[in-house]
């Protein structure tokens, strides 16, 4: 039985969540001071030692912001430079004479998909945003009509289908064939992304009314129709470029010899800060230099686009620090222990435990390969289990409910310019009902194959 401690912190950690809530809502309390706050109230209330109690906040911040504040701050000077240079608009107008304007929602949904699959998921956020948003300044269509959809897409390929980095961790620690895990992810995870985007987002749209100010918006800036647009194909190899390189990163080892300096160099090169770092250099020319912007004007425009990113940056990493005192005090041991006292299916297991995980933690990567971890060596010792379904389920559960003290969360609502509650609304119901669709379809599966 779970003892009376591992009670007290659980009971803990929903207090603190609900407190942060009503503060950032409620009291209007600015979030960074808010998660600071709470995150060491929570801390001192479970009795973590007070010596550790700043060091496991910093390290939680130093951590996160090690590789969102680089993804930020690079994909938002290639999105400036799609906007500046009109790429952006390119990109938006074909879209919209492809799909037509009432079927944008299912445009997004398909490139999010598709940009998705290397990338995680703020790599894949900040390169596509600065299309929604000129999709929704062309089209006046509402900004969650839109960008739900785009976040579905990366959603769904992030927790369930390889090659994307964070799927393949769960498929390796489970021994699964990829191949296999591939097709059943598609099964699972292509209708997944219709209900959770498009269609939840024409319901929830109506009922989310945005402010006409939207300062990341305003930062890729309007532009007049008539002027002369880069070429589609080389917009489109410009925002891909970073794509490309991760594919060849996650395809290094099939490629080439593992230890040898030619694997080395492409896992390098594939890494997701150097991939994007190579995109917004080369968009430095293909957007800059070739459509006549001076150095002193693509500088200008670099240093324009951090501004407003300071906020977002801050939130995140603060959400970071939240995330791991919940891991240090305890509380996601707790929640293990109670996920393993319970006497479940293996595919319920796992997705129950990954998304335990995610709502102590925040982060899906922590809670899938946290969850696969525990549950892999009770698979391989039971026959009959398909690891690849274990892994999907696990992918599933590591997506539930984002909330405060996930860096995604914080993304959404300051680009969408979208208050706590409304991006629980609508972000974090997305993500929940992309979580238990993807284990409804996943048990569903295991019945027929």
């Amino acid at each position: 039985m779970i003892d009376h401690h591992s009670i007290f912190l659980l009971v803990s950690a929903f207090v603190s969540v609900i407190c942060l809530i009503l503060l950032i809502a409620v009291v209007k309390l600015n979030p960074v001071i808010t998660l600071i706050v709470i995150a060491l109230s929570l801390a001192v209330v479970v009795g973590m030692p007070l010596a550790t109690v700043i060091h496991s906040f910093e390290a939680g911040v130093g951590s996160t912001l090690g590789h969102i504040a680089i993804v930020v701050a690079l994909g938002t000077m290639l999105g400036k430079m799609m906007a500046e240079s009109g790429g952006a608009d390119q990109i938006a107008y074909t879209l919209i004479r492809l799909f037509g304007e009432k079927n944008i929602p299912w445009a997004m949904v398909v490139i999010g998909f598709l940009v998705g699959l290397p990338a995680f998921f703020e790599v894949g956020f900040v390169l596509l945003i600065p299309i929604v948003f000129t999709v929704v300044r062309r089209t006046g269509t509402s900004l969650i009509l839109v960008g739900l959809p785009m976040l579905a897409g990366l959603s769904v390929v992030h927790g369930l289908v390889p090659p994307h980095p964070a799927a393949l961790l769960a498929v390796t620690i489970y021994k699964a064939d990829v191949g296999r895990t591939i097709l059943y992810a598609l099964i699972v995870g292509i209708p997944t992304a219709v209900v959770a985007g498009p269609i939840f987002a024409k319901l929830i749209a109506p009922h989310v009314h945005l402010g006409k100010e939207n300062q990341m918006a305003k930062d890729f800036s309007d532009h007049d129709k008539e002027r002369n647009l880069p070429s589609f194909g080389l917009t489109l190899f410009t925002i891909l470029l970073p794509v490309f390189l991760m594919l060849i990163g996650s395809w290094a080892d099939a490629i080439s010899a593992r230890g040898s300096a030619l694997n080395g160099g492409l896992h390098l090169i594939g890494n997701d800060d150097l991939a994007l770092l190579v995109g917004v250099l080369f968009s430095f020319v293909t957007l800059g230099k070739m459509r006549g912007f001076s150095g002193e004007t693509i500088l200008r425009f670099s240093n324009e686009c951090l501004a407003p990113t300071a906020t977002i940056t801050l939130l995140v990493g603060a959400g970071g620090g939240f995330g791991r005192i919940l891991q240090d005090s305890g509380v996601s041991n707790a929640i293990i222990v109670l996920a393993m006292h319970s006497h479940v299916p293996l595919i319920l297991l796992a997705w129950i435990l990954a998304a335990l995980l995610r709502l102590a933690t925040g982060s899906a990567t922590v809670a899938m390969t946290t969850a696969a971890g525990i549950v892999a060596p009770i698979a391989l010792n039971s026959p009959g289990v398909h690891p690849e379904l274990l892994a999907i389920a696990t992918g599933a559960g590591s997506l539930i409910f984002s909330h405060v003290n996930d860096g995604g969360f914080w993304l959404v609502k300051e680009y969408f310019g979208m208050s706590v509650v409304q991006t629980i609304k609508t972000w974090s119901v997305c993500e929940t009902i992309i979580s238990v669709m993807g284990l409804i379809l996943t048990i569903a599966l295991s019945l027929v194959v």
